[in-house]
């Protein structure tokens, strides 16, 4: 253990004399956190729209109004023809058409029905989607609207048996959306930002440990010396350990001041699987760090790992609607299962009972991965 506090005192040194690190490790997760959860927002709110009304009677009139106010739509063409709104999409001013044909009104009144256009660019597939279903759900809104005005209320009350009902039948629907009330996109993507940006710090700056002292040539007098590999190992970890424990609890912060979000679960159980994760993701630089020769080597083969945690951890995408083979891949990273506590936890206020499995796997991955670094370390004079 007297070697041990020795070799962490020296990274410790090591890390607070190197000036240009330590903006890596405590200045740029934080300014990332403030920035990212504003940009990655996958809510549509802002979907361009344009309007090829051939009939310009009184009730287009009212569905293009109800169209603009409805708060997911801006009008930014009003064209004659079909052909002038597609060349709005081909110049990117607009992403969906709605084509209201001539008799519109008419045919509503005489006939009781009438069909419309409905064109959306879907290179945008989730805008285009999601626009297509707002705008769905406006129009349906509007012909109930309708229906309301224009039919005879006996239709609703006789039925087919000639018995009298003296109202319509209704089914009323009132939503209620637990753990995320206000469909908050922040809510859902700060959590899982905070593990990937602790994951980029601690993995690249862990990778990048034992072979600079190869570089640098300290390793040969490390070597030398009666230091056991696996407190060579430990004292490694050690540090980055407590500074991404640091930087966790800063992103905490910064997700109560800035972003309002306040964990619902308990936060000793929180730090209790990140303790476990930090190791497993240190392992895991560690390792590739016994693996490469130089600083660039490590770099590369670590930014090509961290990279497919990122896309596969669930953070963006969710893994249940990933094929069957990137779902082997996203069970095999641990990312993954600390994305899923994180949201579980500070959303839903999960206990350990809850992310029992989860800790598990995670403390298996930190056995492996360390234990896998230890015995690649070649301790040779």
């Amino acid at each position: 253990m007297r070697t041990l506090k020795f070799l962490l005192r020296k990274e410790f040194r090591q890390i607070f004399r190197n000036k240009a690190l330590l903006p890596i490790l405590f200045i740029l997760p934080m300014i990332q956190l403030l920035i990212m959860p504003l940009a990655a927002n996958f809510d549509v709110k802002y979907i361009s729209i344009a309007i090829v009304d051939k009939d310009h009677s009184t009730t287009s009139q009212q569905l293009i109004s109800k169209i603009g106010s409805s708060g997911y739509f801006h009008i930014t063409h009003f064209s004659s023809s079909y052909d002038q709104a597609l060349h709005s999409i081909e110049k990117e001013e607009a992403d969906i058409i709605l084509e209201i044909p001539a008799g519109f009104e008419r045919n509503l009144v005489k006939e009781g029905s009438q069909k419309l256009f409905l064109a959306a660019d879907a290179i945008n597939g989730i805008k285009g989607g999601l626009g297509s279903s707002y705008l769905t759900s406006v129009l349906a809104d509007f012909n109930n609207e309708w229906r309301i005005r224009w039919v005879q209320p006996q239709k609703f009350n006789e039925p087919a048996d000639g018995s009298s009902r003296s109202a319509p039948v209704t089914i009323g629907i009132d939503p209620v959306n637990w753990f995320n009330p206000h469909m908050d996109y922040q809510f859902f993507m700060v959590p899982g930002i905070l593990v990937i940006l602790v994951t980029m710090v601690g993995g690249f700056i862990a990778a990048l440990n034992i072979v600079k002292e190869k570089e640098i040539g300290t390793i040969e007098q490390i070597n030398v010396t009666p230091i056991k590999k696996w407190e060579f190992i430990a004292g490694k970890l050690i540090p980055f350990w407590i500074i991404g424990m640091f930087d966790f609890t800063i992103g905490l912060v910064i997700a109560r001041f800035v972003y309002g979000i306040i964990p619902v679960g308990n936060l000793g159980i929180l730090y209790l699987f990140l303790s476990v994760y930090l190791v497993a993701l240190l392992g895991f630089g560690l390792l590739i760090s016994t693996y490469s020769d130089n600083q660039v080597q490590a770099m590369f083969v670590a930014f090509f790992f961290i990279m497919i945690f990122i896309l596969m951890s669930g953070l963006f995408t969710s893994v249940d609607n990933m094929p069957t083979w990137a779902r082997v891949i996203s069970r095999l990273t641990p990312v993954t299962y600390f994305i899923e506590v994180m949201r579980m936890i500070v959303l839903k206020g999960s206990g350990f009972h809850d992310i029992q499995n989860q800790f598990f796997i995670e403390a298996a991955f930190a056995i492996v991965l360390n234990g896998w670094a230890i015995l690649n370390y070649r301790k040779t004079a």
